[in-house]
């Protein structure tokens, strides 16, 4: 498998930037991170945000082509201590593409209550819509070709590295 690295670091870094001066004076702010990359993505956000309410999802369940895709093997319980009625939450991931992870994502969040306001933040942009959905913050856009894939992962001290995999 042929791989290309993207310095993940900085973009998560200017992520992070764009956060901060956004979402300063948002009452009732909580954080959801989408299981794997956008999870990870979440705690460390909420960390440097101070943001106390945290949430992860594994919208699995919730595909329109789960049939299709079939269970993955990582499957994690989705964890929202907080109480999403009326809360402004940031829903995290790490990479936005067809937009069927997002919008199951949120399918998730309405089992938990009706936010008041739910915006999306994403690592990378790499297009292809299937779905009406865009991110409201994101580091950088990459066009590729649907047979590869952007990969995100972390290493042990916490860094993280954005591969694009070549099938």
């Amino acid at each position: 498998m042929n791989h290309t690295e993207l310095q993940a670091e900085n973009l998560y870094s200017q992520l992070e930037t764009e956060l901060t001066s956004a979402l300063a004076d948002m009452p009732k702010l909580a954080i959801v991170g989408i299981y794997s990359g956008g999870a990870w993505l979440a705690e460390r956000l909420a960390k440097k945000l101070a943001i106390s309410d945290v949430g992860f999802v594994d919208a699995s369940f919730y595909r329109d082509d789960f049939a299709k895709r079939g269970l993955k093997e990582e499957v994690k319980p989705s964890q929202i201590p907080f109480e999403v009625e009326g809360a402004n939450i940031l829903l995290v991931d790490d990479v936005l593409y067809t937009g069927r992870t997002t919008r199951a994502a949120i399918n998730t969040l309405f089992d938990y209550g009706r936010p008041a306001k739910i915006m999306l933040a994403a690592l990378v942009d790499r297009g292809g819509r299937e779905l009406p959905i865009s991110a409201d913050f994101v580091s950088q856009t990459i066009a590729l070709p649907n047979e590869q894939m952007l990969v995100l992962q972390k290493a042990d001290d916490g860094r993280l590295s954005l591969t694009i995999d070549h099938a």
